[in-house]
């Protein structure tokens, strides 16, 4: 009798590891486009910090990261919990907070690339000042980048409640650790190793061997486009993943398209809803741009007034 309540205890067991798992790897694809713009917002916070101190600067905010989810995740399982209803507006609201990020980001690009230029140059010239307090500016660093972190990881935690929202309040809660532990690790870990990539690549070039000279070399070559390169792929991930979250939230618009892609068939029927939850994201990104960009402004005036 012992030994049939064991093997039992141990199949759940298996079961519900197997749940979390797949539920794991579902979360991880819908929260692609966070997690680009998340890697390259991160690595992009610690330029103007000294070489010596970009690794601690790193691991700074990755702590900032832990504690942000270690509020997030149980915040997360309780609404579920309590307020179930609440789940898809949340994930609703992530999903068009994702589209409107990547169209202000496209904005920016577009519409204020002197301004952009302009606040680098002014950053480089205030580093050179030797009255210039670093550890100041390097707090005020890990500080803004925490606040980013907060926002994306909250994106995070409400896309994937929205993958586990019908599953046990015991599963909600496993899953949610597991992307939270598994994408601060990666994330940071990748960041602690895209600022430090210059270094090695310097370091492979100085070295005796051709081979190592030929790497070192291509890894310095390589530095300043991967940041650029991870940009761009997060933008067009925020557009897919924030735009597919918002049509599977309007049953007449999903239709629409499931209705439209399946007259093609094969690959087509697969490609045509993906590019449509692109361009309904960037639709809905450029619209929300257009009607709270000058709210925002307005209430950045009035704040600056005060």
């Amino acid at each position: 009798m012992a030994g049939t309540s064991l093997l039992m205890l141990i199949d759940d067991i298996a079961t519900l590891l197997d749940d979390v798992s797949l539920m794991t790897k579902a979360a991880t694809k819908k929260t692609a486009g966070v997690l680009g713009d998340d890697l390259a917002l991160n690595a992009q916070q610690v330029t103007g910090v000294k070489p010596a101190r970009e690794l601690p600067v790193v691991w700074a905010v990755a702590k900032g990261s832990m504690v942000n989810k270690v509020i997030l995740v149980p915040a997360a399982v309780a609404i579920s919990f309590f307020v179930p209803w609440l789940v898809t507006p949340l994930l609703m609201l992530g999903g068009a907070f994702l589209c409107f990020e990547g169209a202000e980001k496209l904005a920016h690009k577009f519409l204020h690339a002197e301004e952009d230029e302009q606040n680098k140059k002014q950053l480089r010239e205030a580093l050179k000042q030797p009255d210039v307090d670093l550890k100041v500016l390097e707090k005020r660093k890990i500080k803004g980048a925490i606040r980013t972190d907060f926002i994306l990881s909250a994106e995070i935690i409400a896309i994937t409640l929205g993958v586990v929202a019908a599953a046990s309040i015991g599963t909600q809660f496993a899953v949610l650790s597991v992307v939270a532990v598994a994408v601060t690790v990666v994330v940071y870990g990748l960041v602690a190793g895209i600022v430090k990539l210059d270094d090695i690549g310097l370091y492979l070039s100085e070295k005796d061997g051709a081979l190592a000279q030929r790497l070192g070399n291509g890894i310095l070559w390589l530095a300043p486009y991967l940041m650029k390169t991870l940009s761009i792929f997060g933008t067009l991930a925020m557009f897919l993943v924030g735009g597919g979250i918002l049509v599977h939230g309007i049953p007449p618009v999903y239709k629409a398209i499931e209705h439209f892609a399946v007259d093609f068939g094969g690959l087509s029927a697969t490609l045509i809803p993906m590019l449509a939850n692109g361009l309904f994201g960037l639709l809905s990104g450029a619209l929300l741009v257009a009607v709270l960009t000058p709210v925002l402004r307005m209430w950045e005036a009035r704040s600056n007034a005060s």
